[in-house]
């Protein structure tokens, strides 16, 4: 038989920790069992029920696109949504977060015509109602599957009221705000230049547009001055040279833009370098700040300037075009310019005005024709001389042959210079679609425009609504008011097939859209009854009613930006059943100043008057732990779904929650295995409350006025943390609110807190003051922990809530704990500062005496600590000994020393009055170790009965306190 150890015959009557509750979270098997479980007990539902009556916080969901699976960086910005909602729902508020889903668009259509080109068939060929419908069922498939990944990653919301923009309703209710643009007057149609993907033959929203570099071919081209209004005729025989990127835009060239403060030079050309095109004699105009670059870009070896003019002597002068007798036998006009610099270039500016917002306003303001040269798909009409068929991004090599042979004529036969002067390739940022990866174009056609500015200017509307909004962070006000005060009217046609038609009428007769109010009712109904496919299956007549002939009118089938679809989401969310306009938080990624959060607020603004929000917050985008964006080429994608099946969701939200959310953030495999330790810290955290609260009753409980000091240190903590949680839910600023509570329990209570009491929690009686102080105290820290880890850790907060006994609703159903006033003690804090200070160094001695030899664990050391007497009186009553957890301490008090621990937590004073007293001395404690405790203790063996207890333990044996 084996003989019992000394503290075997003890271990039943020390109060270790019990629970249930697992030191390992298994969340990937643990949180989806949660959520068939809260799904079988109607928690949405109660949840719901809950909410009535309350004051209501609306945050309006941003709709991601139906098309994939969720990418991070949809994790990151529903987790930050479900945070905040649940976090207002538990400070009080009744929270109705409805979910919604952008479903329309170029990018489903481009999935449908894949499978259509995989089959060999033409999607033109194909009924547009039999093309919307697959197109539809597309969109739902992806609805389906996201919503499905959104609540594996807890994400609460009322899923049966979910939104979206192909709903019938919502169609109904896009094709209705269109009709109030219509009716306001703000709703044209006019020919410009829009940015134009020739891939997916549509025009685009600046949001959808993003910048990769591009090799271009640039060119200096001449053009011939043929009528020189100077008195002195310095431009006889001249040539005006300019500078371009975009070479396929000669043959839309209608003027030359010049500045009328610029002052430009006539040149000689004295001597050229091997290969130039000018040569000797010739003489071009440019602006004299640019002289020595363009020499050089156009091998001129030797120069003089003949003439220095201000560029308003240029005021009626006429160039040529270069290739005139081949088809462009117009004057090409020179006119002043407010856009025109010496920043590159020559400081004269080719100007297309069907290919550039500044050549469009100059050709507007004078009167110069907007050709319509380009075709949708990027080739040149086959009507343009000498480049019919061509494509724009193949351009450059034939107009720049063209242009090359006109200067080779133009010197043969000593004319003036007229045509390529100067050819160089060149790597630079240009727009592309960020669907297809293509480079776009600058193309006027014919679209359909809100207008920004006139009467009732709805430029100076938004920015007005905008001084009345939040922004979260504060310095993103710059970003969108910016944007709102330089964009152009608003393109909101799009020429594609999916999607909701911009349903009006143009009488064929004057070109006047129709504007009547019955008619846009019609199309209303028609739409809420069948969807937007009733635009395409009905005749006109139904809309237009008796008394109009269906022949007079052009049935518009161009379909409305999904940006302005996404913008009116306000209209058929916010405002009905009992949800409150304009919301209170639009929360998305910062690249949505462009997009959804601009075109929010310019319908709302364009429609109610208004703004749709009262707070902006912006979140960054997510890059690798490199600081790259993600990749499949690179191998750096994290998918949210691997990272729930291998760490679980709520490791995902609490790298969200302890990321600085305004900044981009960081993630990666070493990252996410950062947040995996931080997790095991609060768990274990969790973890040993439970089990130190182990039989905990209500009759157990003291009053505050009756906890020791420590104990109200910790509360003191606790309210700081809850006012940190209130805060942010009164801000929306969550940066750094989880990481402090991760501080506060890895730092304030497993290493120290804890650590203290545990000897009274383990080995007290039942009755000990000190025992239920501590666990009164725990208590506190479960409640309040779990309900601020809630919105977090919605899957571990609701296991260590339940898993303390008599609790059986959920956590998610809880309130914050209200923090009493009395907790507030800011003095204790200072205190406690100091305490924990000599702390430190008593355990960094004890540390060097294990190394030493000199004792193994701390409870087998005795400590001689020397405090002066001012040290003494500020300290008071402390326990050192437990303090530190050690079995003896002897206080010693130097008179006339210098205090070195007072305000010194980590090191001694400086400065001091007084002869400084040496640090802790630490020995071996003398007498006998506790069998029950293990503390050494001199009165250990003094007891008959239990020779190998402490007299606290023999009490607590015996069966007393």
């Amino acid at each position: 038989m084996t003989e019992s150890k000394p503290q075997d015959l003890y271990r039943e009557t020390v109060f270790l920790p019990t629970t249930s509750f697992p030191m390992r979270g298994s969340l990937p098997k643990r949180e989806p069992e949660m959520l068939e479980r809260w799904a079988a007990e109607g928690l949405d539902d109660s949840l719901f029920q809950q909410s009535q009556g309350r004051q209501v916080f609306m945050l309006h969901d941003g709709p991601p696109y139906a098309n994939g699976h969720l990418h991070i960086g949809h994790a990151l910005n529903k987790i930050l949504k479900d945070v905040i909602n649940r976090a207002h729902r538990m400070s009080g508020y009744g929270v109705h977060y409805i979910p919604g889903w952008d479903c329309h668009g170029l990018p489903i259509e481009w999935k449908i015509e894949e499978e259509y080109r995989k089959r060999g068939q033409d999607k033109d060929g194909v009924p547009v109602l039999q093309f919307r419908a697959e197109c539809r069922a597309y969109a739902q498939k992806w609805l389906d599957i996201q919503a499905a990944e959104f609540r594996r990653l807890g994400v609460q919301a009322e899923w049966a009221r979910r939104y979206a923009t192909m709903d019938f309703s919502s169609e109904a209710a896009i094709v209705g705000e269109i009709g109030k643009f219509l009716l306001n007057g703000l709703l044209y149609r006019g020919l410009r230049p829009v940015m134009w993907s020739p891939v997916e033959k549509t025009a685009l929203a600046e949001a959808e547009i993003e910048y990769r570099d591009h090799e271009s071919t640039a060119i200096h081209v001449a053009f011939p001055i043929i009528h020189d209004p100077t008195p002195a005729h310095a431009l006889e025989d001249v040539a005006a040279v300019i500078w371009t990127t975009t070479p396929w835009t000669i043959p839309a060239n209608r003027a030359i833009a010049y500045g009328p403060d610029i002052t430009y030079a006539v040149v000689r050309v004295d001597d050229v370098t091997d290969g130039a095109l000018l040569e000797p004699e010739s003489k071009v105009l440019v602006a004299e700040d640019l002289i020595e670059p363009f020499c050089a870009a156009a091998g001129i070896s030797a120069h003089h300037v003949l003439y220095t003019l201000p560029g308003r002597a240029l005021k009626g002068a006429v160039c040529a075009h270069p290739l005139r007798g081949q088809g462009y036998d117009f004057d090409v006009p020179m006119l002043p310019g407010e856009h025109v610099t010496t920043e590159a270039g020559t400081g004269l500016v080719h100007t297309a005005p069907a290919h550039g917002e500044d050549d469009f306003s100059l050709g507007r303001q004078y009167g110069l024709e907007i050709t319509e040269l380009v075709m949708d798909d990027g080739r040149y009409a086959e009507w343009v001389p000498l480049f019919a068929g061509v494509h724009v991004f193949r351009a450059a090599e034939p107009v720049c042959a063209a242009l090359a042979d006109v200067m080779r004529h133009a010197a043969a036969a000593g004319q003036a210079p007229a045509g390529l002067v100067a050819r160089t390739v060149m790597v630079h940022s240009y727009p592309h679609s960020w669907r297809s990866r293509a480079p776009i174009i600058y193309r006027a056609t014919p679209q359909w425009f809100i207008r920004m500015d006139g009467e009732g200017s709805l430029r100076q509307r938004a920015l007005e609504a905008l001084e009345k909004v939040t922004f979260v962070p504060a310095q993103s006000r710059n970003r969108l008011t910016s944007m709102v005060e330089g964009r152009p009217d608003w393109c909101i046609s799009r020429q594609r097939a999916w999607g909701v038609p911009i349903a009006v009428f143009v009488e064929k007769r004057t070109g006047e859209v129709l504007r009547d109010p019955a008619v846009m009712k019609r199309i209303v109904d028609a739409f809420a009854a069948e969807g937007a496919d009733a635009w395409y299956s009905s005749p006109a007549g139904r809309f237009l009613g008796e008394g109009r002939d269906p022949e007079d009118y052009e049935q518009v089938f161009d379909i409305v930006d999904v940006w302005f679809e996404s913008g009116s989401t306000h209209a058929f969310v916010l405002g009905h059943d009992g949800l409150p306009f304009p919301a209170d938080v639009y929360l998305e990624g910062s690249d949505q100043h462009r997009g959804w959060f601009q075109s929010s607020l310019l319908e709302s603004v364009g429609t109610k008057g208004v703004a749709p929000f009262r707070t902006l917050v912006t979140n960054g985008f997510v890059l690798d732990e490199q600081g790259r964006k993600m990749s499949k080429s690179l191998g750096n994608v994290i998918a949210p779904q691997d990272v729930n099946d291998s760490l679980g969701a709520d490791i995902l939200r609490l790298w969200v929650m302890n990321s600085d959310t305004n900044e981009d953030l960081r993630i990666g495999k070493d990252i996410l295995k950062q947040q995996g330790e931080l997790y095991r810290r609060l768990r274990n955290t969790l973890r040993w409350l439970l089990g130190a609260l182990d039989g905990f009753s209500e009759e157990e409980r003291v009053a505050y006025d009756d906890l020791p000091e420590l104990e109200r240190w910790v509360l003191h903590r606790l309210g700081e943390l809850g006012g940190l949680v209130a805060r942010a839910v009164e801000t929306h600023e969550w940066v750094g609110v989880y990481p402090a509570l991760h501080g506060f329990c890895a730092a304030d209570l497993s290493a120290f807190y804890f650590d203290v009491r545990k000897d009274a929690i383990y080995c007290d009686g039942p009755a000990s003051p000190k025992r239920r102080a501590a666990r009164t105290v725990l208590d506190h820290l479960h409640r309040c922990l779990c309900a601020w880890l809630a919105p977090v850790l919605v899957f571990t907060a609701e296991e260590a809530w339940l898993a303390r006994p008599g609790n059986t609703q959920s956590i998610h159903l809880q309130p914050f704990p209200d923090i009493p006033a009395q907790w507030h003690q800011p003095a204790l804090e200072d205190r406690w500062a100091m305490l924990r200070g000599v702390r430190r160094v008593i355990t960094t001695e004890i540390e060097t005496a294990r190394r030493n030899g000199i004792v193994g664990s701390s409870l087998q050391a005795a400590v001689t600590l020397p405090l002066a007497e001012q040290e003494a009186s500020v300290f008071g009553e402390v326990d050192w000994c437990e303090l530190a957890i050690v079995s003896q301490v002897d206080v010693s008090i130097e008179a006339g020393s210098a205090p070195i621990y007072l305000d010194q937590p980590d090191g001694v004073q400086d400065g001091v009055q007084g002869t400084p007293h040496g640090g802790p001395v630490v020995r071996a404690a003398s007498g006998h170790k506790c069998a029950r405790c293990w503390k050494v203790l001199e009165e250990v063996g003094t007891i008959a009965a239990h020779p190998q207890l402490c007299l606290r333990c023999n009490d607590v044996v015996q069966g007393g306190a």
